[in-house]
């Protein structure tokens, strides 16, 4: 390989290196976050009388609504999607193809799970007063059907993470 085609592989692996490893961290702090609430967030809510559930998940839903999260979740999303199309554009590069569906998972399988799936399940409940029997009824199915779609966003989330740490590996091995 001619010295200056080898110096610009180089070069991208290098540049590629940080924002891999941010994506990595990011998506795998998100699949921690979403975790934790199908391990023992929700299933603590759900021991709650109905009206003290509904009322501890709209809180929940509003207050999640920080900065430091929104900038991890939605600044992971565009992370992922600029590694996402430097792999297509890259495609010969070590890792691309890992960083591609690291991207992939991430942006289908947790932004667009979220909000095709959880955030209008947010909204209905939102509109609810917790002390109603609509509310109660409601709550019973939110609770299992909030709970799948958000293991699968943590799957996607945590599989996304072990795609892109996995591109690195490959990166540094070319």
């Amino acid at each position: 390989m001619h010295a200056r085609m080898m110096h610009r592989e180089v070069m991208t692996n290098l540049n590629l290196t940080w924002p891999t490893l941010a994506a990595a961290l990011g998506t795998g702090l998100v699949a921690g976050m979403f975790y934790a609430f199908s391990s023992f967030v929700m299933p603590a809510l759900g021991r709650l009388p109905a009206p003290h559930g509904v009322a501890a998940m709209q809180s929940i839903n509003v207050t999640v609504l920080t900065p430091s999260f929104l900038a991890i979740f939605l600044g992971s999303a565009v992370v992922a999607a600029a590694l996402g199309v430097h792999a297509v554009i890259y495609w010969d590069r070590p890792g691309a193809a890992l960083r591609l569906a690291g991207a992939g998972l991430y942006l289908v399988g947790t932004i667009a799970v979220t909000r095709l799936g959880n955030i209008p399940m947010n909204n209905a409940i939102a509109a609810l007063d917790p002390a109603t029997p609509e509310a109660a009824a409601y709550w019973a199915k939110y609770l299992s059907t909030w709970v799948m779609w958000n293991t699968v966003r943590t799957a996607a989330a945590l599989a996304a993470a072990g795609a892109f740490a996995w591109s690195l590996r490959t990166a540094a091995a070319a």
